[in-house]
């Protein structure tokens, strides 16, 4: 099986839109707070704890890609035909932490990952990293991302200490990004305090369920919360293929109006359009960790084939064959080009 090789011989660039770093000081800290015992977060404590203490291949291997945004990231997408990532904070990113220290990691994060960005303008594009605990900082840096860093988006890591965006204590986030143009990419966290206990009992909290799970109801809510009627041109990514909800889509629209009728709920009230208009119209949806032909293209069919994106989700899944799977994908060269290329140019501005 023929290696993917980057420069567009294949017809197209790869531009990988969920790739994830960390600042080495923001690992530092998170190692310090699991030592001290300052952390009572079951989420993170599943998933980091573990990632920081174990010594196994594959979250040692995980836990130094995060922090390297040099040459042996850029000998990884050499060596599997990627041509320029997405690059946004890895979860949690800030949003473990308290106020103050969560400003601060996201000023030292934009401001390294700026610097990689103008290193290698061709192979890196940054997203914006905000402390939602601070809304209205978290605007301002939004701005500042857009006007000085050339970032080209915003990343959220979903929950916030168990909290919400559909809470307006931060919809000047969203202000800022629709403004701004800024596509708002909410990544997975795991679960909140209030979601995780029976997968955590499983062992699902993490990417094979709990992700998914967590980060498909915070779109839900911001949807049901009116988010989109308030900010009509306020643009979202999610990846892992829309975290299920393309596959509910009919359900959503119909259990949505009835519960609207009945009035059983005083937080869902009627919105302007169905819930399945704004996953078309406001909701952009990656591959990453989702190599499946089938799935790739029924949420191309029922999304819209602009609306669905390539990625890889380095370096949590870098596997070359996923990459070489969707270059099979059955699809015109034209068609390929977009998914691959220009529907990554188009929603971001490259």
């Amino acid at each position: 099986m023929t290696t993917p090789r980057t420069g567009g011989d294949a017809g197209y660039l790869r531009i990988a839109t969920e790739e994830a770093f960390a600042p080495a000081e923001m690992i530092a800290q998170w190692r310090e707070m699991l030592a001290a015992g300052a952390i009572d977060d079951p989420g993170f404590l599943s998933l980091w704890g573990f990632y920081l203490t174990s010594r196994a291949e594959r979250p040692t291997s995980v836990v130094e890609r995060l922090q390297d945004m040099g040459e042996r990231r850029l000998a990884d997408m050499d060596g599997s035909g990627i041509d320029r990532q997405i690059v946004s904070l890895t979860a949690p990113g800030t949003q473990i932490f308290d106020r103050d220290r969560a400003v601060g990691i996201a000023t030292l994060a934009n401001d390294q990952l700026a610097e990689a960005c103008r290193r290698h303008p061709d192979r890196f594009t940054g997203l914006t990293a905000v402390a939602p605990q601070d809304p209205d900082h978290a605007a301002k840096e939004i701005e500042r991302g857009a006007r000085e860093l050339g970032f080209k988006g915003v990343i959220i890591n979903s929950h916030t200490n168990d909290e919400y965006l559909d809470d307006q204590k931060f919809w000047a986030i969203f202000e800022a990004a629709e403004a701004a143009d800024a596509p708002i990419y909410i990544h997975p966290n795991t679960p909140s305090r209030g979601l995780i206990q029976p997968l955590l009992d499983a062992g699902l909290d993490g990417a094979i369920y709990g992700f998914g799970v967590e980060t498909g109801m915070h779109l839900l809510r911001l949807i049901v919360a009116g988010v989109f009627d308030r900010f009509p041109r306020l643009k979202i990514v999610v990846g892992h293929l829309g975290e299920a909800l393309p596959f509910w889509l009919y359900r959503l629209d119909y259990m949505h109006a009835a519960t609207v009728r009945s009035q059983r709920y005083a937080s869902m009230r009627p919105l302007a359009k169905k819930p399945s208009d704004y996953l078309r119209e406001n909701v952009w949806v990656t591959t990453s960790g989702m190599a499946w032909a089938p799935a790739i293209m029924f949420c191309r069919e029922v999304l819209d084939a602009d609306r669905v994106l390539y990625a890889m989700d380095y370096p949590y899944e870098f596997v070359v064959e996923e990459v070489q799977a969707q270059d099979r994908l059955p699809l015109t060269p034209a068609e390929k080009k977009a998914f691959f290329q220009t529907n990554a140019e188009n929603l971001f501005g490259l």
